[in-house]
């Protein structure tokens, strides 16, 4: 009896970090069902790598110095309907699981949402389900998809973004936020991106509002 061949799943990986796609290609070669055909560096790269090899999957990331993962889907969505052929499955692949940025990315046209923390099987899992068009969501942010269908709040601040949310909350610009807390403007930027997502904002002025009106910030600021 015959053996019946299996084509490997062609894969692009979209990551501005280089040591992350050298780690994603080691990891998908390992496997005979994978291919990794083509990488980008941010999501404008993105959309001419997808245009070349027309992979199955595209594995994204969201937070890219020069294009962010959302845009890019929507983009490759737009380019395939421009060019007449169906758009490429997309699996959001990040660190960061927050209501917004999980609604956005599906809202866009991903076929997945998984976190760069899952089991190496579960991501595997996860690209062959985006193949078929079925829809993937890690637990993570598939329990931040349900909180946002109630109308539940998202994640809690850690007492560290809560420090920085206070500064925020006086006035306190970046540079002297970095100088109080000891840490560097990047962390500081990290700090208020976060807390950005979890209260669903996008401003300081409104995650100062956010923040008062969930009790996360006291009378006294």
């Amino acid at each position: 009896m015959a053996e019946t061949s299996t084509v490997p799943l062609r894969v692009v990986v979209v990551d501005d970090h280089p040591v992350v796609r050298d780690g994603l290609r080691g990891m998908l070669a390992a496997d005979a069902g994978f291919e990794v055909v083509g990488e980008a560096a941010d999501g404008v790269e993105a959309l001419a790598v997808v245009r070349r090899h027309r992979p199955d999957v595209v594995l994204m990331d969201l937070r890219m110095p020069g294009g962010d993962g959302v845009a890019a889907v929507a983009g490759l969505r737009a380019q395939a309907l421009r060019e007449d052929r169906p758009a490429p499955h997309v699996l959001v692949l990040t660190t960061y699981a927050s209501a917004r940025e999980v609604h956005a990315a599906l809202e866009a046209g991903a076929t997945g949402y998984v976190l760069k923390d899952s089991p190496r099987e579960e991501l595997f899992a996860a690209i062959r389900s985006a193949a078929r068009g079925e829809s993937v969501l890690s637990a993570a942010a598939a329990t931040h998809v349900v909180n946002r269908l109630r109308g539940e709040p998202g994640e809690e601040l850690t007492d560290r973004e809560v420090a920085v949310l206070r500064l925020v909350a006086r006035g306190t610009p970046n540079r002297v936020i970095a100088s109080t807390l000891f840490v560097s403007e990047a962390t500081v930027k990290t700090h208020l991106a976060h807390v950005f997502d979890k209260l669903g904002v996008t401003d300081r002025a409104a995650a100062v509002a956010a923040g008062y009106e969930r009790g996360v910030l006291g009378a006294g600021g």
